[in-house]
């Protein structure tokens, strides 16, 4: 029997098979999030309720949120958030709103809550917030309502903090593209209330529904342990769920019919997702929840949470593939998406090339070296230099390096910088140490301008 078994350790080492890395664990201190909608009967606005308990990792006189709604793409179709009141441990306090990049004359992107004193790393800080959203009608964006749905996501004022950084300040960007940065949060409970009858998708485990507080109305709820940003779709949807990869599905389609049936959805999202995890590692997150939004034009992804346009037939594969990617590449390894974007958009449009076979749409892309630049300079070219620039070039070198390197190498290398850098905002210098003992990768990187010369 010994013999035996050292001839299969032989035989599955031969094979190149390895235990997997050991994943990091989530930030013990992480913030908890308590998040409350209440959607009208249009569906065209919401009133919310949050409460978020902070314990940072460096000394603070203020509380930092954001409200990505007011942003200058999302503004423009119509959205808008608004902090109505807020308080920080039990004392009512005067939000101050500055406009952070955001349209002039709307609300800014912004929100401070003063402490009544500074408080030390490791103390414990509770803020209190309502706000209002407004959705753009047919807006083709991450936020909007058209043909009796709305959808909205990064809604609510969302919790600046970067433990080792502190608050993150930069103004949002005239650039359709996410542009956030958040640490992973406990949320304790996410509840939507809508009018009876609708369907409602969220994020996380689904917790159940009870009457709402008004007549006709009923309350659905969610939790999640570990994520970084919220997502709902609420209205006339058809919902099919089942067990795909591993992973529960939640998929809502409008009654009002889509391009690709909801069985073509799924059996893609199915066989995208088990190639992901052999790729990457298991699924992040045990419920999927897909919201098809009728206006908008392409995907979005959110952490256990998709949103995708009506999309067409031949567009299905690798537009599933990109935002199911996302579920490693920010979801799980989270980045400043403004700051550096080619963390999530590189390695996401890499991943969904091994797992489409279109890796020959890659090769050949001229190196511009400027794959490393914020939002803030794509913003300045438009959307069209940012795919090429981002999307297009980091997945192109990627591949390339992953032939120079050795295709067992590089693999290993790359879930190695997944496990290390689980449940973290990841960095440029976090990728450099994966890959160093790769020098055809990190070289690779610098020359696009991805990573700082050495």
């Amino acid at each position: 029997m010994k013999a035996l078994l050292l001839v299969l350790v032989a035989a599955l080492a031969l094979a190149g098979c390895s235990t997997p890395p050991a994943q990091a664990a989530p930030w013990p201190e992480r913030p908890s999030v308590d998040l409350s909608y209440d959607l009208a009967p249009d569906l065209r606005s919401a009133t919310g309720r949050e409460s978020v308990t902070f314990t940072p990792d460096q000394r603070v006189c203020e509380l930092v949120f954001r409200s990505w709604p007011n942003a200058p793409s999302p503004a423009s179709e119509g959205n808008a958030l608004r902090v109505t009141d807020a308080a920080v441990d039990g004392r009512p306090t005067a939000p101050v709103v500055r406009p952070a990049g955001a349209p002039a004359g709307d609300d800014g992107t912004l929100v401070e809550l003063p402490l009544p004193a500074c408080v030390d790393a490791g103390t414990t800080v509770r803020a209190d917030l309502g706000f209002t959203l407004r959705l753009g009608v047919d807006a083709d964006e991450r936020l909007g309502t058209s043909a009796g749905t709305a959808w909205f996501g990064s809604a609510f004022p969302m919790l600046a903090w970067v433990r080792g950084q502190g608050w993150v300040r930069d103004d949002a960007v005239r650039i359709p593209g996410e542009t956030a940065v958040s640490e992973e949060f406990r949320l304790d409970a996410l509840r939507v209330t809508a009018p009876a009858g609708a369907a409602v998708s969220g994020v996380g485990r689904p917790e159940g529904t009870a009457p709402g507080p008004r007549p006709d109305t009923t309350t659905h709820t969610f939790r999640a342990d570990g994520v970084r940003d919220v997502a709902v779709a609420v209205g006339a949807y058809r919902v099919l769920e089942r067990d795909v990869a591993g992973t529960r599905l939640h998929l809502l389609t409008p009654v009002t019919g889509t391009r690709v049936a909801p069985e073509r959805w799924a059996a893609e999202i199915d066989g995208s997702l088990g190639r992901l995890e052999d790729m990457l590692g298991p699924m992040p997150q045990s419920d999927l929840w897909v919201a098809i939004a009728p206006s908008q034009s392409s995907g979005i992804e959110f952490p256990g949470a998709l949103q995708f346009g009506d999309t067409a037939p031949d567009e299905l594969p690798e537009l599933v593939a990109h935002e199911l990617a996302h579920q490693w590449f920010y979801g799980l390894v989270g980045n400043d998406q403004g700051r550096h974007p080619w963390l999530d958009e590189a390695f996401t449009t890499y991943a969904q090339a091994r797992v489409t076979g279109t890796e020959e749409n890659y090769a050949g892309v001229p190196v511009r070296g400027d794959l490393g630049l914020p939002m803030a300079a794509w913003a300045e070219r438009g959307f069209g230099p940012y795919n090429t620039g981002v999307y297009v070039q980091g997945a192109s070198v990627l591949l390339a390096a992953r032939e120079q390197a050795g295709h067992d190498r590089f693999d290993e290398a790359l879930r190695a910088y997944v496990a290390d850098t689980a449940h973290r905002v990841a960095t440029p210098a976090d990728v450099a140490r994966a890959f160093a003992g790769l020098p055809a990768v990190t070289d690779a990187l610098t020359r696009a301008g991805a990573l700082p010369p050495t």
